[in-house]
């Protein structure tokens, strides 16, 4: 390589053509190979389970999609993605467009760890790994969901947040616009955004980036909140926080410990459960979904997700919070510690456990619920302007069947990555955690946030799993100890006794 102090070389011909980008791919071969095979498996998915699989909350974000309109349960920053790919009538566009964003957050992983903590490239590529051949991961993204959009969403952030020393106005300004994207994704992309500013605040980043990060980040969610103001009456993003709250609390909520007059307080004793808490079965989500008995259906139908039931349940699951502290840790910790199994038990129930099974019939025929001026299989039709139900074609379907029931990240080595995070946290303890304290905090908030504000999903871990193993590869290259390839790509010369003599030559300086 020439050394610095040298001029280049006249001989030395431009790389033209193809030359420059087949030598980045042998540069990065085992990434590049590594990334073609989850290339293929992606392929064999949407061969065997086209145009797409389907989850109980697809149907909502299809029917936004067709007649748009902020929705009372979620936001709709995936609808619009539909919405954009709707004159295209093709689910299998849109799931190809995920695997994509799958494969795009891996790449970012292994871009973050390479360029800009020098680790190498097999090391990078092993941390990449579970969010490239994980089974689940890649029935999520045949899934008619938001949740891949959110992942590519997340991990774009912390790859830019960590990408440069000093982030400048211009940085903060599109880190706050993908927040901004993530929060209108999933609802909790909000508290990102204080996980990110805090971030900051502790590197001293300075309050021009932080302030134009989140002016980027509070602009659209503003306007969506006074769209759905507009519409529903109430200057939110959902009418569902209290109740889904209200779920979280209903398998301990007790409302003789909760002392509830049932005189000053008939909103909230309307909504107490006279089952016995330990006769109240295993799931909270009977409580929200199931049960056509339960107290949140008996308001009537299409009644749990206004805003006065949603401030009512918001009301008594806080009340139950603060009147049964221990319970409510109690339930916290389950949930959370659910996350580290070695096995998956089958949990809400068994409908919604396999619906995350490329093995299962449910996606196979779509439901004729009730959908806004509709039905849910009409919609699902229209959009597709065709067949919509996951038509499953072997050998293709039984390869990822087999496949899926081999290859997956159990909960146990995502708690081992976690650990190994944290290891690398403590270690740079006098940096304030270092730059391993964002993806880590990150993917444990990911974790904890379900449990504390929900009940636990398989579905919920995924989001985590890129995060943990940033976490995890920014410690290992720190233990590696390998410089930044910007630096080391500059190799020195010995010095020679003519380098020392006066020269006319300006020679470049090392920055």
């Amino acid at each position: 390589m020439v050394a610095i102090a040298d001029p280049p070389s006249v001989n030395a011909s431009p790389v033209g053509g193809w030359g420059r980008p087949l030598a980045l791919l042998r540069r990065h071969r085992v990434f590049a190979v590594t990334l073609g095979v989850a290339f293929v498996l992606r392929i064999v998915t949407m061969l065997g389970f086209g145009p797409a699989m389907w989850f109980n909350d697809s149907y909502d974000y299809v029917s936004v999609a067709l007649r748009p309109r902020p929705h009372p349960i979620r936001p709709d920053g995936y609808s619009f993605w539909l919405l954009l790919l709707k004159p295209f009538h093709s689910f299998s566009l849109v799931v190809l467009t995920q695997h994509l964003m799958g494969l795009a957050a891996a790449f970012l992983i292994y871009a973050l760890l390479t360029r800009k903590f020098g680790m190498p490239g097999w090391g990078a590529t092993l941390a990449a790994a579970p969010v490239m051949f994980d089974a689940y991961q890649i029935q999520l993204e045949q899934l008619i969901m938001s949740d891949t959009m959110f992942i590519l969403l997340v991990v774009g952030v912390v790859t830019l947040v960590l990408w440069r020393e000093r982030m400048t106005w211009q940085g903060g300004t599109v880190v706050g616009l993908l927040l901004a994207l993530t929060a209108l994704t999933r609802s909790i992309g909000l508290p990102i955004l204080a996980l990110v500013v805090a971030y900051l605040v502790i590197k001293r980043a300075g309050w021009k980036p932080i302030a134009a990060m989140i002016a980027a980040c509070a602009l659209p969610v503003l306007a969506y909140m006074g769209w759905f103001k507009a519409v529903n009456g109430q200057f939110a993003m959902t009418n569902s926080d209290g109740v889904i709250l209200y779920m979280r609390t209903s398998l301990f909520a007790d409302c003789h410990k909760m002392n509830i007059d049932e005189r000053r307080e008939l909103e909230l004793a309307l909504l107490c459960i006279n089952v016995a808490p330990k006769d109240r079965g295993l799931s909270a989500q009977a409580y929200l979904w199931w049960d056509d008995q339960n107290q949140l259906h008996v308001f009537g139908s299409g009644m749990k997700f206004t805003p006065e039931i949603n401030a009512n349940a918001s009301a008594f699951a806080k009340k139950a919070i603060l009147s049964q502290p221990g319970d409510y840790l109690a339930a916290v910790a389950k949930d959370f510690f659910r996350a580290f199994q070695w096995g998956r038990p089958r949990f809400p129930d068994a409908k919604t456990f396999l619906q995350y099974e490329f093995d299962n019939e449910y996606t196979r025929k779509l439901p004729k619920w009730s959908s806004y001026h509709s039905t849910t299989d009409k919609d699902a039709e229209a959009y597709e302007n065709g067949p919509a139900a996951t038509h499953v074609v072997s050998p293709w379907s039984d390869i990822m069947i087999g496949y899926q029931k081999v290859v997956r990240l159990p909960g146990i080595v995502l708690g081992l990555l976690l650990l190994f995070g944290l290891y690398g946290v403590a270690r740079r303890w006098r940096d304030l955690g270092g730059p391993e304290l964002l993806p880590w905090l990150g993917a444990v908030g990911l974790i904890l946030a379900p449990a504390a504000t929900a009940e636990f999903d398989y579905r919920y871990l995924l989001p985590a799993v890129p995060l943990a193993c940033l976490a995890a590869g920014i410690t290992a290259a720190g233990l590696l100890g390998r410089p930044s390839p910007r630096l080391s790509s500059l190799r020195l010369s010995p010095l020679r006794p003519s380098s020392l003599r006066p020269s006319s030559r300006r020679r470049p300086s090392l920055r």
